[in-house]
Protein backbone atom coordinates (compact mmCIF):
# COMPACT_ATOMS: atom_id res chain seq x y z
CA UNK A 1 0.00 0.00 0.00
CA UNK A 2 1.10 3.34 -0.52
CA UNK A 3 2.53 5.04 2.16
CA UNK A 4 0.07 8.79 2.17
CA UNK A 5 -2.13 6.98 -0.06
CA UNK A 6 -5.21 7.35 3.09
CA UNK A 7 -4.08 10.40 4.57
CA UNK A 8 -4.64 14.37 3.38
CA UNK A 9 -1.49 16.58 3.85
CA UNK A 10 -0.57 18.47 6.48
CA UNK A 11 -2.65 21.55 6.81
CA UNK A 12 -5.23 20.24 5.05
CA UNK A 13 -8.82 18.28 5.77
CA UNK A 14 -11.51 16.70 3.87
CA UNK A 15 -14.86 18.40 4.55
CA UNK A 16 -18.16 16.05 5.35
CA UNK A 17 -21.66 16.85 4.44
CA UNK A 18 -22.79 19.65 7.37
CA UNK A 19 -19.31 21.31 6.90
CA UNK A 20 -19.19 21.08 3.18
CA UNK A 21 -23.21 22.87 3.76
CA UNK A 22 -22.06 25.45 6.47
CA UNK A 23 -19.39 26.55 3.78
CA UNK A 24 -21.54 27.20 0.74
CA UNK A 25 -24.07 29.09 3.26
CA UNK A 26 -22.04 30.94 4.29
CA UNK A 27 -20.34 31.67 0.92
CA UNK A 28 -23.87 32.55 -0.01
CA UNK A 29 -24.50 34.59 2.82
CA UNK A 30 -21.52 37.08 2.17
CA UNK A 31 -21.77 36.81 -1.83
CA UNK A 32 -25.53 38.34 -1.43
CA UNK A 33 -23.98 41.19 1.03
CA UNK A 34 -21.34 41.84 -1.63
CA UNK A 35 -23.55 41.90 -4.92
CA UNK A 36 -26.10 43.96 -3.26
CA UNK A 37 -23.47 46.60 -1.93
CA UNK A 38 -22.57 46.99 -5.97
CA UNK A 39 -19.82 44.32 -5.99
CA UNK A 40 -19.03 42.33 -8.78
CA UNK A 41 -17.55 38.73 -8.71
CA UNK A 42 -14.56 37.90 -10.34
CA UNK A 43 -12.15 34.76 -10.11
CA UNK A 44 -7.78 34.13 -10.66
CA UNK A 45 -6.24 31.01 -11.24
CA UNK A 46 -5.59 28.76 -8.31
CA UNK A 47 -1.76 28.79 -9.55
CA UNK A 48 -0.09 32.47 -10.33
CA UNK A 49 3.54 32.88 -11.40
CA UNK A 50 6.10 33.47 -8.36
CA UNK A 51 7.11 36.85 -9.37
CA UNK A 52 3.61 38.35 -8.40
CA UNK A 53 4.30 37.41 -5.26
CA UNK A 54 7.59 37.89 -4.34
CA UNK A 55 8.44 39.34 -0.99
CA UNK A 56 9.14 42.69 -1.87
CA UNK A 57 6.00 43.11 -3.19
CA UNK A 58 3.73 41.07 -0.92
CA UNK A 59 5.21 40.69 2.22
CA UNK A 60 4.61 37.04 2.30
CA UNK A 61 8.11 35.07 2.88
CA UNK A 62 9.17 32.82 -0.11
CA UNK A 63 9.12 29.91 2.68
CA UNK A 64 5.32 29.94 3.20
CA UNK A 65 4.42 29.38 -0.49
CA UNK A 66 3.48 25.91 -1.97
CA UNK A 67 5.87 26.25 -5.13
CA UNK A 68 5.93 24.13 -8.31
CA UNK A 69 7.68 24.58 -11.77
CA UNK A 70 5.34 24.65 -15.34
CA UNK A 71 6.75 22.42 -18.19
CA UNK A 72 9.00 25.72 -18.99
CA UNK A 73 10.81 25.74 -15.24
CA UNK A 74 9.17 29.03 -14.55
CA UNK A 75 8.87 29.01 -11.12
CA UNK A 76 5.07 28.78 -9.83
CA UNK A 77 3.37 29.70 -6.57
CA UNK A 78 -0.35 28.32 -5.54
CA UNK A 79 -2.29 31.56 -4.38
CA UNK A 80 -1.05 32.51 -1.43
CA UNK A 81 -3.30 36.06 -1.46
CA UNK A 82 -6.83 37.01 -3.23
CA UNK A 83 -5.64 40.98 -3.39
CA UNK A 84 -2.36 40.98 -5.74
CA UNK A 85 -4.13 38.64 -8.32
CA UNK A 86 -6.84 40.86 -8.45
CA UNK A 87 -4.28 43.52 -8.73
CA UNK A 88 -2.95 42.49 -11.24
CA UNK A 89 -6.33 41.67 -13.04
CA UNK A 90 -7.56 45.36 -12.61
CA UNK A 91 -4.33 46.73 -14.13
CA UNK A 92 -4.55 44.13 -17.20
CA UNK A 93 -7.81 42.88 -18.21
CA UNK A 94 -9.57 45.96 -16.48
CA UNK A 95 -7.30 48.61 -17.44
CA UNK A 96 -10.16 50.34 -19.52
CA UNK A 97 -13.08 50.20 -16.93
CA UNK A 98 -13.76 53.69 -15.89
CA UNK A 99 -12.75 53.85 -11.29
CA UNK A 100 -13.89 52.71 -8.96
CA UNK A 101 -14.14 49.37 -9.70
CA UNK A 102 -15.91 47.34 -6.75
CA UNK A 103 -15.00 43.25 -6.94
CA UNK A 104 -15.72 40.75 -4.91
CA UNK A 105 -14.19 36.83 -4.76
CA UNK A 106 -14.67 33.84 -2.90
CA UNK A 107 -11.98 31.40 -3.53
CA UNK A 108 -9.08 29.04 -1.73
CA UNK A 109 -5.90 30.41 -0.71
CA UNK A 110 -2.95 28.20 -0.20
CA UNK A 111 -0.27 29.04 2.52
CA UNK A 112 2.09 27.35 4.40
CA UNK A 113 1.71 27.84 8.57
CA UNK A 114 5.20 26.67 9.91
CA UNK A 115 4.31 24.38 12.73
CA UNK A 116 0.09 25.31 11.72
CA UNK A 117 -0.65 26.50 15.49
CA UNK A 118 -4.17 25.17 14.29
CA UNK A 119 -4.05 27.45 11.42
CA UNK A 120 -4.71 25.78 7.95
CA UNK A 121 -2.37 25.67 4.98
CA UNK A 122 -6.01 25.41 2.61
CA UNK A 123 -8.54 27.94 3.09
CA UNK A 124 -11.40 29.11 1.67
CA UNK A 125 -11.81 32.93 1.45
CA UNK A 126 -14.06 35.45 0.52
CA UNK A 127 -14.13 39.36 0.69
CA UNK A 128 -14.07 42.79 -1.19
CA UNK A 129 -11.67 45.19 -3.08
CA UNK A 130 -12.52 49.16 -4.02
CA UNK A 131 -10.14 50.05 -6.25
CA UNK A 132 -9.70 53.45 -7.64
CA UNK A 133 -11.12 55.55 -4.94
CA UNK A 134 -9.75 56.96 -1.53
CA UNK A 135 -10.75 59.34 1.30
CA UNK A 136 -13.05 58.27 4.19
CA UNK A 137 -15.99 57.76 2.10
CA UNK A 138 -14.55 54.96 0.80
CA UNK A 139 -12.97 53.81 3.85
CA UNK A 140 -16.65 54.22 5.51
CA UNK A 141 -18.09 52.05 2.45
CA UNK A 142 -15.85 49.13 3.05
CA UNK A 143 -15.49 48.54 6.78
CA UNK A 144 -19.54 48.94 7.35
CA UNK A 145 -19.55 46.54 4.01
CA UNK A 146 -17.83 44.33 7.20
CA UNK A 147 -19.51 45.13 9.83
CA UNK A 148 -22.72 43.84 7.94
CA UNK A 149 -20.98 40.59 6.20
CA UNK A 150 -20.14 39.37 10.13
CA UNK A 151 -23.76 40.94 11.13
CA UNK A 152 -25.56 38.38 8.78
CA UNK A 153 -23.58 35.63 10.25
CA UNK A 154 -23.00 36.05 13.72
CA UNK A 155 -24.43 38.68 16.50
CA UNK A 156 -21.43 38.89 18.39
CA UNK A 157 -18.79 39.97 16.44
CA UNK A 158 -16.20 42.43 17.32
CA UNK A 159 -14.23 44.92 14.51
CA UNK A 160 -10.94 46.55 15.70
CA UNK A 161 -9.48 49.78 14.41
CA UNK A 162 -5.82 50.71 13.43
CA UNK A 163 -3.35 52.40 11.96
CA UNK A 164 -0.38 51.10 9.66
CA UNK A 165 0.68 54.76 9.67
CA UNK A 166 1.28 54.71 12.99
CA UNK A 167 3.62 51.91 13.55
CA UNK A 168 5.40 52.90 10.39
CA UNK A 169 6.13 56.20 11.65
CA UNK A 170 7.51 55.07 15.33
CA UNK A 171 9.57 52.27 13.57
CA UNK A 172 11.51 54.11 11.26
CA UNK A 173 13.10 55.95 14.08
CA UNK A 174 14.79 52.34 15.59
CA UNK A 175 18.04 51.93 14.58
CA UNK A 176 17.40 48.61 13.29
CA UNK A 177 17.33 46.34 10.36
CA UNK A 178 14.59 45.73 7.80
CA UNK A 179 14.77 42.09 9.47
CA UNK A 180 14.64 43.00 12.97
CA UNK A 181 12.03 45.32 12.58
CA UNK A 182 10.12 42.87 10.76
CA UNK A 183 10.74 41.15 14.56
CA UNK A 184 9.91 43.80 16.39
CA UNK A 185 6.30 44.22 14.38
CA UNK A 186 5.62 40.06 14.68
CA UNK A 187 6.19 39.97 18.69
CA UNK A 188 3.72 43.48 18.38
CA UNK A 189 0.99 41.30 16.15
CA UNK A 190 1.03 38.43 18.37
CA UNK A 191 1.72 40.37 21.44
CA UNK A 192 4.50 38.82 22.49
CA UNK A 193 5.30 41.20 25.63
CA UNK A 194 8.91 38.73 26.48
CA UNK A 195 9.97 38.99 22.96
CA UNK A 196 8.75 42.29 22.07
CA UNK A 197 10.91 43.69 25.30
CA UNK A 198 13.86 41.68 25.16
CA UNK A 199 14.30 43.04 21.07
CA UNK A 200 13.77 46.75 22.42
CA UNK A 201 15.95 46.26 25.29
CA UNK A 202 18.73 46.44 23.56
CA UNK A 203 18.59 49.92 22.34
CA UNK A 204 18.29 53.62 23.40
CA UNK A 205 15.18 54.06 25.15
CA UNK A 206 13.73 56.82 23.08
CA UNK A 207 10.11 58.04 22.94
CA UNK A 208 9.94 55.91 20.10
CA UNK A 209 11.08 52.70 21.51
CA UNK A 210 8.95 53.33 24.56
CA UNK A 211 5.67 53.71 22.65
CA UNK A 212 6.09 50.46 20.33
CA UNK A 213 7.10 48.62 23.92
CA UNK A 214 3.36 50.04 25.08
CA UNK A 215 1.62 49.38 21.74
CA UNK A 216 0.14 45.53 22.60
CA UNK A 217 -1.44 47.38 25.28
CA UNK A 218 -2.56 50.09 23.32
CA UNK A 219 -6.51 47.91 23.31
CA UNK A 220 -10.21 48.99 24.70
CA UNK A 221 -12.21 51.96 23.42
CA UNK A 222 -11.64 55.54 22.49
CA UNK A 223 -9.63 56.36 25.83
CA UNK A 224 -6.74 54.26 23.81
CA UNK A 225 -5.98 57.54 21.78
CA UNK A 226 -6.23 59.69 24.55
CA UNK A 227 -2.87 57.84 25.79
CA UNK A 228 -1.46 57.40 22.55
CA UNK A 229 -1.80 60.88 22.41
CA UNK A 230 0.12 61.55 25.06
CA UNK A 231 3.12 59.38 24.93
CA UNK A 232 4.46 60.36 21.86
CA UNK A 233 4.84 63.72 19.32
CA UNK A 234 5.97 62.89 16.64
CA UNK A 235 3.66 64.46 13.50
CA UNK A 236 2.99 61.45 11.21
CA UNK A 237 1.87 58.79 14.15
CA UNK A 238 -0.40 62.03 15.36
CA UNK A 239 -1.95 62.52 12.13
CA UNK A 240 -2.72 58.44 12.26
CA UNK A 241 -4.29 58.58 15.39
CA UNK A 242 -6.58 61.62 14.52
CA UNK A 243 -7.89 59.48 11.22
CA UNK A 244 -8.64 56.55 13.65
CA UNK A 245 -10.65 58.82 16.03
CA UNK A 246 -12.35 59.91 13.21
CA UNK A 247 -13.63 56.53 11.70
CA UNK A 248 -13.94 55.21 14.99
CA UNK A 249 -16.75 58.45 15.92
CA UNK A 250 -18.52 58.03 12.55
CA UNK A 251 -18.98 54.10 13.22
CA UNK A 252 -20.11 54.95 16.29
CA UNK A 253 -23.29 55.77 15.07
CA UNK A 254 -23.78 51.90 14.11
CA UNK A 255 -24.39 51.73 17.71
CA UNK A 256 -21.80 48.62 18.06
CA UNK A 257 -20.69 49.19 21.49
CA UNK A 258 -17.80 47.60 22.66
CA UNK A 259 -17.86 45.55 19.97
CA UNK A 260 -16.36 48.48 18.19
CA UNK A 261 -12.46 48.63 19.79
CA UNK A 262 -9.20 50.20 18.52
CA UNK A 263 -6.11 48.33 18.94
CA UNK A 264 -3.36 50.52 17.96
CA UNK A 265 -1.21 46.89 18.23
CA UNK A 266 -3.05 45.73 14.80
CA UNK A 267 0.27 45.77 12.85
CA UNK A 268 -0.14 42.94 10.41
CA UNK A 269 2.07 43.22 7.49
CA UNK A 270 2.60 46.91 7.40
CA UNK A 271 4.37 46.73 4.53
CA UNK A 272 1.45 46.32 2.68
CA UNK A 273 -1.07 48.70 4.41
CA UNK A 274 -0.61 52.37 4.10
CA UNK A 275 -3.36 53.85 6.14
CA UNK A 276 -6.65 52.48 8.01
CA UNK A 277 -6.17 48.72 9.06
CA UNK A 278 -9.37 46.59 10.74
CA UNK A 279 -9.88 43.13 11.91
CA UNK A 280 -12.80 41.23 12.75
CA UNK A 281 -12.90 38.38 15.22
CA UNK A 282 -16.12 36.06 16.60
CA UNK A 283 -16.36 34.37 19.56
CA UNK A 284 -15.34 31.01 19.31
CA UNK A 285 -12.47 31.71 16.73
CA UNK A 286 -9.07 32.59 18.13
CA UNK A 287 -7.65 33.74 15.07
CA UNK A 288 -9.64 37.00 13.05
CA UNK A 289 -11.77 35.67 10.54
CA UNK A 290 -11.16 39.31 8.75
CA UNK A 291 -8.58 41.28 8.02
CA UNK A 292 -8.53 44.21 5.86
CA UNK A 293 -6.84 47.53 5.22
CA UNK A 294 -5.69 50.32 2.93
CA UNK A 295 -2.99 49.85 0.49
CA UNK A 296 -3.05 52.80 -2.00
CA UNK A 297 1.38 51.55 -2.47
CA UNK A 298 0.36 48.17 -3.99
CA UNK A 299 -0.99 48.82 -7.44
CA UNK A 300 2.20 51.14 -8.11
CA UNK A 301 3.83 47.84 -8.31
CA UNK A 302 2.09 47.37 -11.69
CA UNK A 303 3.14 50.59 -12.73
CA UNK A 304 -0.98 51.58 -12.61
CA UNK A 305 -0.71 53.81 -8.95
CA UNK A 306 -4.12 53.40 -7.94
CA UNK A 307 -5.87 54.25 -4.07
CA UNK A 308 -7.41 50.78 -2.99
CA UNK A 309 -8.67 49.64 0.11
CA UNK A 310 -10.36 46.18 0.86
CA UNK A 311 -10.80 43.06 3.16
CA UNK A 312 -10.68 39.13 3.55
CA UNK A 313 -12.89 36.66 5.42
CA UNK A 314 -11.78 33.46 6.71
CA UNK A 315 -14.89 31.41 5.31
CA UNK A 316 -13.77 27.77 6.83
CA UNK A 317 -13.86 29.89 9.98
CA UNK A 318 -16.85 31.62 10.10
CA UNK A 319 -18.79 28.66 8.87
CA UNK A 320 -16.92 26.45 11.51
CA UNK A 321 -18.33 29.06 14.15
CA UNK A 322 -21.76 29.01 12.72
CA UNK A 323 -21.91 25.20 12.80
CA UNK A 324 -20.84 24.42 16.10
CA UNK A 325 -23.68 27.02 17.14
CA UNK A 326 -26.35 25.58 14.79
CA UNK A 327 -26.60 28.19 12.86
CA UNK A 328 -26.69 26.29 9.43
CA UNK A 329 -29.60 24.87 8.39
CA UNK A 330 -29.57 20.88 8.39
CA UNK A 331 -30.60 19.65 5.06
CA UNK A 332 -33.61 18.56 4.64
CA UNK A 333 -33.80 14.68 4.57
CA UNK A 334 -36.21 13.42 1.92
CA UNK A 335 -39.89 12.95 2.33
CA UNK A 336 -40.27 9.77 -0.03
CA UNK A 337 -37.73 7.32 -1.79
CA UNK A 338 -38.95 6.09 -5.24
CA UNK A 339 -38.32 2.74 -6.27
CA UNK A 340 -39.28 0.79 -9.69
CA UNK A 341 -40.78 -2.46 -10.55
CA UNK A 342 -38.64 -4.34 -12.81
CA UNK A 343 -39.12 -2.67 -16.26
CA UNK A 344 -40.48 1.05 -14.56
CA UNK A 345 -37.23 2.63 -13.98
CA UNK A 346 -37.65 5.50 -16.16
CA UNK A 347 -41.19 6.01 -15.07
CA UNK A 348 -39.82 5.92 -11.35
CA UNK A 349 -37.23 9.04 -12.27
CA UNK A 350 -40.28 10.87 -14.29
CA UNK A 351 -42.66 10.15 -10.97
CA UNK A 352 -39.75 11.24 -8.35
CA UNK A 353 -39.41 14.81 -11.39
CA UNK A 354 -43.51 15.52 -10.50
CA UNK A 355 -42.48 15.12 -6.76
CA UNK A 356 -39.95 18.08 -6.90
CA UNK A 357 -42.15 20.51 -9.06
CA UNK A 358 -44.68 20.08 -6.14
CA UNK A 359 -41.80 20.96 -3.54
CA UNK A 360 -41.57 17.52 -2.41
CA UNK A 361 -38.50 16.28 -2.00
CA UNK A 362 -37.59 12.58 -3.12
CA UNK A 363 -35.12 9.86 -3.89
CA UNK A 364 -34.45 7.47 -6.53
CA UNK A 365 -33.92 4.03 -4.98
CA UNK A 366 -31.19 2.36 -7.00
CA UNK A 367 -31.93 -1.06 -5.25
CA UNK A 368 -32.73 -4.02 -7.27
CA UNK A 369 -35.60 -5.14 -4.37
CA UNK A 370 -38.44 -3.55 -2.80
CA UNK A 371 -37.30 -5.02 0.71
CA UNK A 372 -33.58 -3.48 -0.29
CA UNK A 373 -35.24 -0.40 -0.67
CA UNK A 374 -37.35 -0.70 2.78
CA UNK A 375 -34.50 -1.00 4.88
CA UNK A 376 -32.20 1.41 3.17
CA UNK A 377 -35.13 3.97 3.51
CA UNK A 378 -35.52 2.90 7.34
CA UNK A 379 -31.99 3.30 8.06
CA UNK A 380 -32.33 7.02 6.59
CA UNK A 381 -35.40 7.77 8.53
CA UNK A 382 -37.43 8.37 5.16
CA UNK A 383 -40.46 7.72 6.16
CA UNK A 384 -42.62 6.81 2.84
CA UNK A 385 -41.33 4.36 -0.08
CA UNK A 386 -43.18 4.83 -3.27
CA UNK A 387 -43.15 1.62 -5.79
CA UNK A 388 -44.02 2.73 -9.15
CA UNK A 389 -45.06 -0.18 -11.65
CA UNK A 390 -48.12 -1.19 -13.03
CA UNK A 391 -49.49 0.94 -10.28
CA UNK A 392 -48.26 2.97 -7.52
CA UNK A 393 -48.53 2.29 -3.88
CA UNK A 394 -46.62 3.93 -0.85
CA UNK A 395 -45.77 2.07 2.01
CA UNK A 396 -44.99 4.05 5.54
CA UNK A 397 -41.78 2.64 6.35
CA UNK A 398 -42.43 3.30 10.32
CA UNK A 399 -39.90 5.56 10.83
Amino acid sequence: MKKYSKITPEGTKDLLFEECLANRTVSSILGNVFSHRGFHEVLTPGIEFYDLFSESISGIPMEYMFKMSDSKGRLMVMRPDSTLPIARMVTTRLKNEPHPLRLYYNQRVYRYNPGLTGRSNEVMQTGIELIGAKGKRADLEVITTAIEALSKCVPDFRIELGHAGFFKALAQKLPVSDSEREDIRFFIESKNYSALNSALDSLEQTQAVNVIRKLPRLFGGIEVLDEAYALCDDEDALKALDYVREIYNDLSKYHLGDRLIIDLGLVQRNDYYSNIVFSGYVEGSGEPVLIGGRYDNLLDSFDAPAAAIGFGINVDSLSRVMLSRGNIPQKKKPDILVHSAKGYEIEAIKYNATLAEANILGENSVFETEQEALEYAKSKGIKKLTVVGEEIKTINTGV
